[in-house]
């Protein structure tokens, strides 16, 4: 069982984050700390990186408002969770996060290759390889259901 436990979650992907939820639960001990973090890109993309959708401002309290929500839905009442909302390199900031909270368990599910959220293989690696604590790694729900037989 771990005593700090933090979680990097999607807050677009209501399922996968009540699955993370769970199995953190599960690690967790009765007394133990939980993290819920996010990481989002605060700056816009291509070729003109000074201009964003939106304000990094409204993108931090979205996704504040989504993995509260989140908690609101999937955590039992007698458990608490901080929310921490970073923006920045997922990978970095995940470790970073990591470090100051002093956490024993970083737990992420890979998305592979092919995903919004980027946590892919590069920054799975590079959480799994640079954490100052355990790294544990669910696969998604998608690649789990897709290597199930099919049923006839």
């Amino acid at each position: 069982m771990y005593r700090k436990l933090l979680i990097a979650i999607d807050p677009e992907d209501d399922h996968e984050g009540r699955r993370t939820l769970e199995a953190a639960l599960e690690l967790l001990d009765e007394d133990g700390e939980l993290h819920l973090a996010s990481v989002y890109n605060p700056g816009g993309g291509g070729f003109f990186p000074h201009v964003t959708e939106e304000a990094p401002e409204d993108r931090e309290k979205a996704v504040r408002e989504s993995l509260d929500l989140l908690v609101r839905k999937y955590l039992p009442l007698n458990r608490e969770a901080t929310i921490h909302v970073v923006a920045g390199s997922i990978g970095d900031k995940l470790v970073a996060l990591a470090g100051q909270l002093e956490v024993d368990l970083v737990l992420l599910v890979s998305r592979g290759s092919n995903s919004r959220w980027s946590l892919r293989k590069a920054t799975v690696e590079n959480v799994a390889v640079n954490a100052p604590c355990t790294v544990m790694v669910l696969p998604s729900q998608k690649l789990v259901d897709a290597d199930e037989p099919a049923k006839a």
